[in-house]
């Protein structure tokens, strides 16, 4: 009988422990790329464009958009990660068939929000008429989970008369729903106060900046102070950002103050995440590299993201780094430290150039004038072996050897083609690829702009010697 008891008792607890176990892991740091395009754990490339993200359990649910080759409106997808690294796509959760009214839609920027009083998920989103920009409505679907497929309900103006494009939303801690949209052609940027249920407007709260000419906000709150981040309004092209401050969503609110550089390092909100740990709350920045800002579509689009720091309870500053780790479980987000260097050949003094400051996978690498461009800055990546990647500051994609062509491409860090070695002779180095034993060199010893930079057998000549400038 005891040895039975003993037997059932195991079994329990055994089973007891896979219940326990059987939610997700807990979540190891993780570092993102920035200015890459992501991929989710099939390979496929995240299309979660202009989103938004929001916790649910144990998982962070990220929604966006994902179009068509001529930028209409397909899907809006979702994916799910416990690590904000590893994407596992869920669903396309509202798709052109979902509604007569989205078969000829075009929709941007999902975001979703809970209502805790009816357990809905709620996703506010900006609807055009898939030709032009002329209807700048807001529009509405719910769903009972998450990730399941979201039912349509329809698309109008705020208080039937305020056009609104750019959108987000806002859930304070008292459980009242926001939305914030632009208005009056981008001129003007409205805080709304939701229904009760979140599906609805009730009122407009404040106008703070009107005549500011902003969209792409994205808002939250931090120790009792809430952050408005926008951008300027043109169009597909990075600008300088700025974000204005209120302990209230009434007002009154600061002016706009810029934060980043003139381009906001190439990129334009899409949303401003707090990843709240066991040590701490910090608040990651998330914005879209538009692929028709660099002759794509909306799916060719990068993601860059970004730690925001706050000097002061009303001041929040951002900073380029090349890498970002997440630490999901305690909530630490760091950038890494980079420093980025040109190279410039000894015998023409040009620099080590990506053509046309191209963002594209296969951009050759030429020699031209120095400008200071971050197309001919690189950061000198150490790798194993005493080996490093050189990751190029604009685009994020690494300098390749391909047969004697020098090429930018997707960094991988098994491939000994993007890895180079470093040897200092004097006060040049010469730069050696560790999968031929070829130097990089100007092709020719020309001294013309636009001579492409290759490898060649080592010999010593000045279009091989080069200085890593500052």
């Amino acid at each position: 009988m005891r040895r039975a008891y003993a037997i059932l008792l195991a079994l329990c607890l055994a089973l007891a422990g896979a219940l326990v176990t059987a939610g997700p892991a807990q979540a190891a740091p993780q570092t993102v790329t920035n200015g890459t395009q992501f991929t989710d754990t099939s390979g496929n490339p995240v299309h979660a464009h202009g989103g938004g993200v929001i916790k649910v359990g144990a998982y962070y649910y990220w929604f966006g958009e994902n179009r068509n080759a001529d930028n209409t409106f397909r899907y809006v997808d979702a994916y799910r990660s416990t690590d904000l690294k590893n994407w596992e796509f869920r669903n396309h959760v509202l798709t052109e068939a979902g509604d007569p009214e989205l078969a000829t839609a075009n929709i941007e920027r999902p975001k979703v929000m809970y209502n805790a009083a009816t357990g809905k998920f709620v996703m506010w989103m900006h609807k055009e008429n898939g030709v032009d920009y002329s209807e700048a409505r807001a529009a509405v679907a719910v769903s009972d989970t998450v990730d399941g497929d979201y039912t349509w309900q329809g698309s109008f103006r705020p208080l039937g008369q305020h056009m609104s494009r750019d959108i987000t939303v806002y859930v304070d801690t008292d459980g009242t729903g926001y939305m914030v949209s632009a208005a009056r052609e981008n001129y003007d940027l409205h805080i709304y106060r939701l229904t009760a249920d979140y599906t609805g407007i009730a009122a407009l709260v404040a106008d703070p900046w009107h005549g500011g000419h902003r969209e792409a906000p994205a808002l939250f709150k931090r120790g009792g102070v809430y952050f408005m981040l926008t951008s300027g309004a043109t169009g597909w092209n990075p600008n300088q950002q700025q974000y204005a401050t209120a302990t209230s969503l009434a007002g009154p609110w600061t002016a706009m103050t810029n934060i980043g550089d003139s381009t906001t390092y190439g990129s334009q909100t899409a949303y401003v995440l707090p990843v709240q740990g066991s040590s701490a709350t910090s608040y990651l920045y998330l914005g879209d590299r538009w692929g028709n800002s660099f002759g794509g579509t909306v799916n060719d689009s990068r993601y860059v993201w970004l730690p925001l720091t706050f000097p002061s309870s009303t001041t929040m500053s951002m900073s380029w780094t090349p890498e970002v780790t997440i630490d999901t479980a305690t909530g630490a987000v760091s950038g890494t430290s980079a420093t980025y260097n040109t190279l410039i050949a000894r015998h023409s003094a040009k620099c080590a150039d990506v053509t046309s400051q191209s963002q594209w996978q296969g951009a050759q690498i030429k020699q031209y004038d120095c400008n200071g461009g971050n197309n001919q800055k690189y950061w000198f990546k150490p790798v194993s072996g005493g080996y490093y990647q050189l990751m190029t500051r604009h685009s994020s994609l690494c300098v390749q050897e391909n047969a004697s062509t020098v090429t930018q491409e997707k960094c991988s860090a098994s491939a000994t083609s993007q890895q180079w070695s470093v040897t200092t002779t004097g006060s040049y180095v010469n730069v050696v690829s560790r999968a031929s034993g070829e130097c990089l060199d100007v092709n020719g010893a020309s001294t013309a702009n636009a001579a492409a930079i290759i490898t060649y057998t080592c010999n010593g000549g000045t279009n091989q010697q080069w200085t890593r400038g500052s």
